[in-house]
């Protein structure tokens, strides 16, 4: 049974749900076909090149899965160098001793192979994966409260989220394939990961934008990119601890908490799912109606603003949820 724990939502969650805004943008139907990406490529060790802002392809998406599995999120996997990608190599570089350039050369390529297990496998999608159930959801606050849950949109979206891709990735990946038909037998991303530890510590970082779990001995144990503050309803700095995790929480919309919202709208309780604005987990905050949660739009980790909360993509919270408990320390830095 899904939790019924709805939040205490102030200004500190998502100023985009105050604004009636839609869901993640979806690939239009007469948007140009994906190119394709070749998984030999991808699996490639020897093609050591430098990797730096700008780039794209194979090289790109291998690295993105290899920090991934590292624990140094790079957000969604795309093939894209992008922010996320970015603030991941650089925290890598930092944390194994190297100069934090931002830039992929020799030496951290040298330490990313060392995890020399296959970065692609083969999933064949189930008839559960065809069914869904899949629904559009509406822009409308009120609408979406008449839901009983907020889930996917398409088929590609949930094995986008599972698999830690933008799903135009997995379309490259699979030239001609149907990603919403049980038996067919795709590519995709291998985003395994081991069981994190218990982290003792979290640090957020507002100026690098990353929430950084430490275990025993000040070991960090992950790096993940996050959406932190904007102007109107600014990072709370300082010293906090964890007060619970609820996964999949009820949402409670207030627009008088919101400085952007639309004065005609009324407060609503949004039910759970992960195209909900809190996301797939919630991890609250000791400062009052503050927390750490996740996202209806992988994409946009870091490229937008939250409304003061830490916001991160559903998968990397849902990881970071299982690493901390009650009264775990949270340090809110600039």
């Amino acid at each position: 049974m899904r939790p019924t724990y709805v939040l205490p939502v102030t200004a500190a969650i998502l100023a985009m749900v105050g604004a009636g805004a839609a869901g993640p943008a979806k690939r239009p139907a007469d948007a140009p076909a994906a190119r394709s990406l070749a998984a030999n490529e991808i699996e490639d060790s020897t093609k050591t090149g430098a990797v730096g802002p700008g780039a794209t392809g194979p090289r790109v998406v291998r690295a993105q899965i290899l920090l991934d599995r590292a624990r140094f999120s790079p957000g969604e996997i795309d093939g894209v160098y992008g922010d996320d990608f970015g603030i991941a190599v650089k925290g890598y570089e930092e944390n194994h001793g190297l100069k934090p350039t931002g830039t992929i050369d020799a030496e951290m390529w040298r330490l990313l192979d060392s995890d020399a297990g296959p970065l692609l496998l083969t999933y064949t999608i189930t008839q559960a994966d065809e069914k869904g159930p899949f629904l559009p959801l509406p822009a409308d606050v009120q609408e979406k409260a008449k839901m009983k849950w907020l889930g996917f949109e398409t088929p590609e979206e949930e094995l986008g989220e599972r698999f830690h891709s933008s799903p135009k990735l997995l379309a490259e990946l699979n030239p001609g394939k149907k990603l919403d038909t049980a038996g067919e037998r795709i590519t995709v991303p291998n985003v395994r990961r081991a069981a994190g530890r218990l982290a003792l510590r979290v640090v957020v970082s507002k100026s690098k934008r990353t929430v950084i779990a430490y275990g025993a001995g000040e070991k960090q144990l992950a790096q993940y990119p996050a959406t932190i503050g904007d102007t109107h309803d600014p990072l709370p700095i300082g010293h906090w601890t964890i007060t619970g995790v609820v996964h999949y929480p009820w949402f409670n919309y207030d627009p008088e908490h919101f400085w952007n919202a639309n004065p005609k709208q009324t407060q609503a309780v949004l039910p759970p799912g992960p195209n909900s604005p809190a996301g797939a987990a919630w991890i609250g905050l000791s400062k009052e109606h503050y927390g750490i949660h996740g996202t209806p739009d992988p994409g946009h980790i870091r490229h937008g603003e939250s409304a003061g909360c830490i916001r991160m993509t559903n998968w990397d919270v849902d990881n970071l949820s299982h690493m901390v408990r009650r009264g775990t320390p949270v340090v809110l830095e600039e």
